[in-house]
């Protein structure tokens, strides 16, 4: 997507755009109308022509491909046969020629045989696996069942886990028996820079010291009151590498103050 942003090909962005944001087939964004984006409100919408399953439907269009469309459209002045998106001779784009538009950014960018399906999965799972529902998900890829979704999106193993836990969690606090001489703990909290982490020490988590490790992270004695007590948070849950991490960012700065 970084690779595509610096397209200087109107034509072949857009393209490429409306497939990874809409999650429409190639064999539908072929047969896009000119006139196929329309406003209800303060939102855009496009309306997908009929397709495999001979269902039109109509999509959200998020703002940057609004603008695309109407950059695209101004720049290319009336359309020949009446489609958005026409290939040299004013013919409709078909699959093949899409297949080759989206290789060809893939290329760029380095990575290898990207077919234009992928970019329909790919949105499925990111919906999916950022809290959009199954029915929503089958109304925006036009499928008639959310049976047919799940083929698309596959919720990821550490989105299971965070559910999982939570899950768990909850029902253990609804079941549990406070005992009245002693306080109920709380979840676990791990300190971070402005609040606090709730995930279960069981669950492990790739992410915790990203940017403190990073090699663009940068801190000053300013913050060295937060990173000691990061340090020393880390410390009280046995977290070694946070715990080392932010004693090693603690000695740079003691070391240098300035």
């Amino acid at each position: 997507m970084a690779t595509l942003a610096a397209d200087p090909d109107r034509r072949r962005r857009l393209l490429v755009e409306l497939l990874a944001r809409t999650g429409m087939r190639a064999g539908e964004l072929g047969g896009i109308r000119d006139d196929a984006m329309y406003r209800v409100g303060d939102t855009w919408w496009l309306r997908i022509p009929i397709g495999k399953l001979h269902n039109d439907r109509n999509v959200p269009l998020h703002p940057l491909l609004v603008g695309l469309i109407t950059d695209y459209q101004a720049s290319r002045g009336p359309s020949t046969n009446g489609y958005l998106l026409e290939r040299e001779d004013g013919q409709p784009f078909d699959r093949r020629t899409i297949h080759r538009y989206v290789a060809a950014v893939a290329k760029r960018a380095g990575i290898a045989r990207v077919h234009p399906h992928q970019l329909r999965h790919t949105l499925a799972t990111q919906c999916l696996n950022r809290g959009m529902s199954l029915e929503a998900i089958a109304a925006l890829l036009g499928h008639r069942s959310p049976r047919m979704t799940l083929v698309y999106a596959r919720i990821s193993d550490t989105n299971v886990a965070d559910q999982y836990f939570k899950a768990t969690q909850a029902v253990e606090a609804d079941t549990a028996e406070p005992d009245a001489n002693h306080d109920v703990a709380g979840p676990p909290r791990r300190l971070l820079a402005n609040g606090h982490c709730t995930r279960p020490l069981e669950l492990d988590c790739r992410f915790q010291t990203i940017c403190e490790g990073c090699g663009f992270y940068e801190t000053n004695v300013e913050f060295v009151d937060i990173l000691r007590r990061q340090r020393d948070d880390a410390t009280t849950h046995a977290d070694a590498a946070r715990a080392q991490l932010y004693d090693q960012l603690v000695r740079v700065i003691d070391a240098n103050p300035a």
